[in-house]
């Protein structure tokens, strides 16, 4: 069971940096503050993002920002290993290590300019991970104050169970959207309901706005229906298609829009009708349900 609170949909950092957006101090400082207004207060981040820079890049925003630590909620990452400038990788590949997760928290409260993560989440699965030494890395970084809840990140089941023997999981972070539905039917979800596990979804929106396939067509068609129907947007008619799950995702919201910002609560208000929910679901699977 958790013991931190997040804010109902996340702000994912990912593409602030110089992956994408590449934001400089002042326009991170003012997106904080602009999810802030907009109770969005959790931020996703990952140790690899902006090819190990943009953590450090949110640190000095968040810095600068002067708002008060428990005024958010921080997340990260940690595992892969990417080749990237000032770092001896040779192949990618992923690390849990007791001494990698210690190290890797370490470094992401420096860069963060925080004591302390809300949220600590294993990147991606591994094979050579072992789950004892996972569990020892954790239970030393929460006795020492610096991670408060621990938890995944495109784990399966059988994987996340393998973990769970050895210490508590509050959270598995996995793709799910209208377009990749598949936790929902695949015994992901029904898992994390049944020991407690809230998932988080990357990607919410699917690749709805991505892709022009037959499948997308399809969405678009019945989005636009509802789209007069409810008065919103697709895209905050898709949020609240994840949201409505009963496992209560959190969807990542990576955008830096500052419209769509102010929009994306209006997600959470939306009580999509039933048969609403099924037709997005119908258009995406190409059929109606058995």
């Amino acid at each position: 069971m958790s013991k931190t609170t997040l804010s109902p949909i996340i702000a994912g950092t990912m593409n602030w940096g110089v992956w994408d957006k590449n934001l400089t101090s002042k326009e991170m400082e003012s997106m904080i503050h602009v999810c802030l207004e907009n109770k969005i207060t959790t931020f996703d981040h990952a140790d690899i993002y902006g090819g190990y820079t943009t953590e450090a890049d949110f640190g000095k925003a968040f810095a600068s920002s002067k708002i008060a630590r428990e005024k958010m909620q921080l997340i990260s990452k940690c595992g892969i290993q990417m080749l990237a400038e000032n770092r001896d990788t040779k192949i990618k590949h992923y690390d849990y290590s007791k001494s990698h997760i210690i190290r890797s928290v370490e470094q992401s409260l420096k860069n963060l300019q925080t004591d302390y993560l809300d949220v600590f989440l294993l990147h991606r699965p591994s094979p050579l991970m072992q789950a004892d030494e996972i569990a020892e890395a954790v239970e030393k970084l929460k006795s020492e104050g610096k991670i408060v809840d621990f938890g995944l990140s495109n784990f399966t089941s059988s994987q996340t169970e393998l973990i769970r023997q050895k210490t508590e999981i509050s959270y598995n972070q996995v793709q799910f959207s209208a377009t990749n539905f598949e936790p929902m039917i695949d015994g992901s979800f029904d898992y994390m309901q049944l020991h407690n596990i809230r998932p988080m979804s990357w990607n919410p929106l699917g690749f709805i706005f991505r892709n022009d396939i037959p499948q997308t067509h399809r969405l678009k068609r019945i989005l636009a229906t509802m789209v007069s129907k409810y008065h919103l947007g697709a895209d905050t008619i898709l949020l609240s298609w994840v949201l409505k799950h009963p496992a209560k995702v959190i969807p990542i919201a990576g955008t830096v829009n500052v419209a769509r910002i102010q929009s994306l609560m209006k997600a959470v208000e939306l009580d999509l009708e039933k048969e609403d929910w099924f037709s997005i679901w119908a258009e995406s699977m190409g059929q109606d349900v058995p």
